[in-house]
């Protein structure tokens, strides 16, 4: 039976209930008078349910998804204006106890080469990291009890809030390792982690346990129920996702909505983001071998649909992704991309040997950070390296409250303009500075608020005079 305030993951990811919402969303695909109903409902802002979403989903009426793609990237405007936030991944290590068929970590690959990062890589890494301008970052690891136990977690988020090196520092460390107990996430938590991310992979539970056969991550309630554990935790803002490619998209596409349903139902807080990585060519595994792979245009509409479902979350899309590819969704809705990303365990300081490949998928867009910045720039977006909302204490449902209200951007475009001010002053190269100047001095003028202007104009020379870390 399908219930979304059930702990149970069978019942508040329902088989039953899913297979009913594709079936509705199939009969009503050319159901203009629904379509159109379901349209006005979101452009409330209050988000739409699985079922609805999975309608315009279905849907294949050009005049309808331009509709679609028009209130995507207008709500994508309401709740985030044009600031896009910048983050790296590190990895710490590959090994890895599970069987995941589609990742090269699996247990029985023995010609990958596996890395473990010591405290003082870790320190070289971050350093490099904070060289090139990144403060916020993502670590992953490989499930594995012995060489990678949350006390070795812990020490290297420790070790990476401690380094600072010239003007850099990381302010944000988001986390994204296997599910794990109640008590292992108050640790995490208390370690002063941001988000807490795990994808789904799939929440088709007999293509999930196909697709993990050894491991513990075979055990489909235990993965898909981590998020309550987490939040049970103490760790109010967490990230969903899954890897389209492995199962039909329009199951996943409900599956995921339910599971933010879920969030929303038992602890009044959806998820904080929700990414949307595609499944890709890495070491041993050919993606081509799996069936369900989508096209440009299917991933395009998944993430507007996701962005006017869910309207407050973040959306991530990583360098799995081309240039191309993350331009187009950029305007449908995605508010944040990784830059200058190396999947392989290290990397960062210095290059990883050939022969010593670690990475877990291919990486598409390989621009450094400065590119990619001024990418976004000409496009007309603002790199943000904001950290503020977490270290002000602005999450879970505090910034939940925030956000669907828009009152966030008040503290939010500013925040942004300062730390982009600092990375162009200490990072950027002279033309991606220019370009930047320029914008800061453009966007100073959407500042709603005189007096938030006027604070974020002086702070502003305080950091051309050498000050840093200013913040709403």
């Amino acid at each position: 039976m399908y219930d979304p305030k059930s702990l149970k993951a069978e019942e508040f990811i329902s088989h039953e209930e899913i297979l009913s919402t594709l079936e509705y969303a199939e009969e009503n695909k050319t159901n203009v008078e629904l379509i159109d109903s379901i349209l006005e409902k979101a452009k409330l802002r209050k988000g739409l349910s699985h079922r609805e979403a999975s309608v315009l989903l279905a849907c294949e009426i050009p005049g309808k998804i331009q509709e679609l793609y028009a209130l995507a990237e207008q709500i994508k405007k309401d709740f985030y204006g044009n600031r896009i936030v910048m983050f790296a991944p590190l990895y710490l290590s590959n090994y890895c106890v599970n069987g995941c068929v589609y990742c090269p970590y699996h247990l029985k690959n023995k010609h990958i080469a596996r890395k473990k990062l010591t405290q003082e890589d870790v320190v070289r890494e971050v350093t490099a990291l904070q060289d090139m301008g990144h403060k916020r970052l993502a670590i992953e690891a490989g499930e594995d009890p012995v060489n990678n136990p949350i006390e070795y977690i812990l020490e290297c988020i420790n070790t990476i809030y401690s380094i600072k090196h010239r003007n850099g520092a990381i302010r944000r460390v988001n986390v994204n390792i296997a599910a794990t107990t109640v008590e292992n996430y108050r640790k995490l938590k208390e370690a002063g982690i941001g988000t807490y991310i795990l994808f789904q992979e799939t929440y088709h539970k007999e293509s999930y346990e196909s697709l993990h056969p050894t491991g513990p991550k075979h055990n489909y309630a235990y993965h898909t129920e981590a998020m309550d554990r987490a939040m049970e935790g103490g760790i109010d803002d967490v990230g969903l996702g899954v890897l389209f490619g492995l199962e039909l998209y329009k199951y996943e596409f409900a599956g995921l909505l339910m599971h933010a349903e879920h969030l929303e139902a038992v602890h009044g807080v959806g998820p904080h983001t929700i990414s949307v990585p595609r499944i890709k060519h890495a070491d041993d595994i050919d993606p081509n071998v799996f069936d369900n792979g989508i096209s440009d245009d299917i991933f395009a509409k998944i993430c507007a649909c996701i962005r006017v479902s869910v309207p407050y979350t973040g959306m991530i899309i990583s360098t799995r992704e081309s240039k191309e590819v993350r331009e187009k969704v950029l305007r449908l809705g995605v508010s944040q991309v990784s830059g200058a990303s190396r999947t392989s365990v290290g990397g960062y300081s210095e290059p990883e040997p050939e022969e010593e490949n670690s990475e877990q998928f291919d990486v598409s867009d390989k621009r450094t950070l400065d590119e990619v910045v001024r990418w976004l720039m000409e496009l007309g977006y603002i790199p943000s390296f904001c950290t503020a909302c977490y270290r002000e204490g602005r999450t879970g449902d505090r910034f939940m409250s925030l956000c669907k209200s828009g009152q966030i951007q008040n503290c939010c475009h500013p925040n942004a303009l300062m730390t982009l001010k600092e990375y162009l002053i200490d990072y950027a190269s002279p033309e991606t500075r220019k370009i930047g100047e320029a914008l800061i001095e453009r966007e100073m003028e959407n500042i709603p608020k005189e007096k938030v202007k006027q604070i974020a104009s002086e702070n502003l020379k305080k950091i051309e005079a050498g000050s840093r870390d200013f913040r709403f």
